[in-house]
Order: C-alpha cells, then sequence, then structure tokens
C-alpha cells in the first residue's frame, strides 16, 4: 500500500490493511494498488489485478479453451477491489466497512450467448466467499454480458462477448483478507486458470483463438 499519514487513520483500517497485506493471492495474477475513489467514503483503498496468457501454447482449463496460441502476453481477465470505510457506518452497507468489485473476461461468442452465463458468474461469488470462509452480508450486484461487433476497416474481427461482473457486499469484520483472496482467486477463474475449488461452478468455455 502507499504511504499514507497513519496517525490520521482509524486503527480499525489500518487493521483491514494490514489483513490485505497479508493476503496469499496465485502468482498468476498481478496485483497492484490503483487510485482508490474519494467520494464513496472517508477511507478507502483500491487494488486493480490483471490475468494475461505468455507466448506460446498454454493449456488452460476453468472458462477457457482447452490452448491459446499467441505471439504476445494477452489479457485474459481484469479486476478491481476496492475496500471503503466509514467510521461513521452506512444503513446501507449494515456496517463500517464495504467491499466493491468488478471483473471483466471476454468469452467465446457461442457461450458468451448462454442465458444461465450471469446466474452462473453470481453464484461463483457466492461459493468463492463461502469456500474462503469470508463472512459477509448485504451482497448485491450485476452481471452484464457486452457484444462488440466490427464494422469497416475492423469488419475482419471476430464477434466477442465480454461479461462484467460488479458485486458489493459488506464484510462482518475488519479481516479482510480472506475476501481478497476469495476475490483474486475469482479472477484467476474467469481467466481460465485451473484448479476451481471443490464445490464450485465453472463458468462456460471463453474465447476461441
Amino acid at each position: 500500500m502507499s504511504a499514507i499519514d497513519l496517525s490520521a487513520v482509524p486503527p480499525e483500517f489500518l487493521r483491514a490493511l494490514s489483513a490485505l497485506r497479508q493476503a496469499q493471492c496465485r502468482n498468476e495474477l498481478k496485483l497492484e494498488e490503483i487510485p482508490a475513489p474519494s467520494r464513496l467514503a472517508p477511507f478507502a483503498v483500491a487494488l486493480g489485478a490483471e490475468v494475461t496468457a505468455q507466448p506460446g501454447p498454454r493449456p488452460l482449463h476453468g472458462p477457457v479453451v482447452t490452448e491459446l496460441q499467441t505471439a504476445e502476453p494477452q489479457e485474459l481477465a481484469t479486476g478491481r477491489f476496492i475496500l471503503l470505510y466509514d467510521p461513521e457506518g452506512s444503513p446501507v452497507w449494515d456496517g463500517t466497512f464495504r467491499i466493491v468489485t468488478y471483473i471483466r473476461a471476454e468469452l467465446d461468442a457461442d457461450m458468451g450467448n448462454d442465458t444461465m452465463l450471469g446466474s452462473v458468474a453470481w453464484d461463483w461469488l457466492v461459493e468463492a466467499l463461502e469456500n474462503h470462509g469470508a463472512p459477509y452480508r448485504n451482497a448485491g450486484g450485476t452481471a452484464t454480458r457486452i457484444l462488440s461487433e466490427s464494422y469497416g476497416t475492423l469488419s475482419g474481427r471476430q464477434d466477442s462477448i465480454d461479461i462484467e461482473l460488479r458485486a458489493s457486499w459488506t464484510p462482518a469484520s475488519a479481516d479482510i483478507r480472506s475476501h481478497l483472496e476469495a476475490w483474486s482467486d475469482m479472477v484467476c477463474t474467469y481467466a481460465g486458470l485451473p484448479p476451481l475449488p471443490d464445490g464450485v461452478t465453472a463458468l462456460p468455455n471463453r474465447r476461441r483463438n
């Protein structure tokens, strides 16, 4: 995390920042601090995540196809994890903390048309939090499919469908470590990285190149 004036930060938020630093995330996930929104809460920290495929053939599993061949590193999934803290609490949050997240990944066009896709994406969030023992309440979110069609000089590009999951929930305490670990595993699963924990529902196959 970036340097801040610790004397001005409430101890509970400092405990949350410490818990985030202790999170064990997969090596394939590039996680770094990014500017946090300043209008949503008096205190906030934000992390950006990215999973890319390295050049050459590589077996992938889960929501990705079995093999991906690229000349350059290719972005498989991206995300944002934002932790908000208001010492006064919020009746909307039902607590002093709120986690706001975002994940985006490109899908194969056929699989992206699956009417159950949004439901699966949401179920995966719930199961990931439960599997990591991350207690929460007041969860809500949206799963959106975005169709990209190309025309004119770009008409040779294949149509694609992206899945976006925007979600937020209230953690039960300042121990945020398990929440970040659950979310980071979600980003990796969207990117198609194995393995999936027992009981977790896999998303349909991602794009084909």
